[in-house]
């Protein structure tokens, strides 16, 4: 995990979801780092291939175009309120508005592993979200080997 995170894990996960060749894909995180801090992701898009097609969207603006958008005022709302229910009382990100976005991978991230929801579709109609050919634990093994 490490590798695909780029650094040591904060808190204590459990696989949420794993890739259709058996890799992780989302993470479900505890709602403390390890040294005991709140920690505001619940679930964490670690599939290097989804991760770089919402990161291209990000780059884009698309934290911005959501947040705009007046259809998903709501679905935003929503999807805060079941964070925050989940996960001791944090919304989405961590943010302190419920009305904002800060991090469109973990908006998807919490969308697949929830069951799916409108702005984990929102984001699935702005990316070219994919499943890779191989799990990017077997590419970063091929790279290194």
């Amino acid at each position: 995990m490490a590798r695909l995170l780029g650094r040591p894990p904060f808190t204590r996960y459990s696989l949420a979801i794993a890739c259709p060749h058996g890799g992780p894909a989302v993470l479900a995180n505890e709602p403390v780092d390890t040294r005991g801090r709140p920690f505001p992701t619940r679930f964490w898009l670690i599939c290097r291939a989804l991760v770089e097609s919402v990161s291209r969207l990000e780059a884009a603006g698309g934290v911005r175009e959501l947040e705009d958008d007046p259809a998903m005022a709501d679905h935003i709302l929503a999807a805060n309120a079941r964070h925050r229910a989940l996960h001791a009382g944090i919304n989405i990100g961590g943010v302190r508005d419920p009305m904002r976005v800060k991090c469109l991978h973990a908006h998807l991230a919490f969308a697949m592993a929830s069951g799916g929801s409108e702005i984990g579709d929102w984001i699935a109609a702005r990316t070219d979200l994919a499943w890779p050919t191989m799990c990017c634990v077997d590419r970063m093994r091929a790279d290194v080997g």
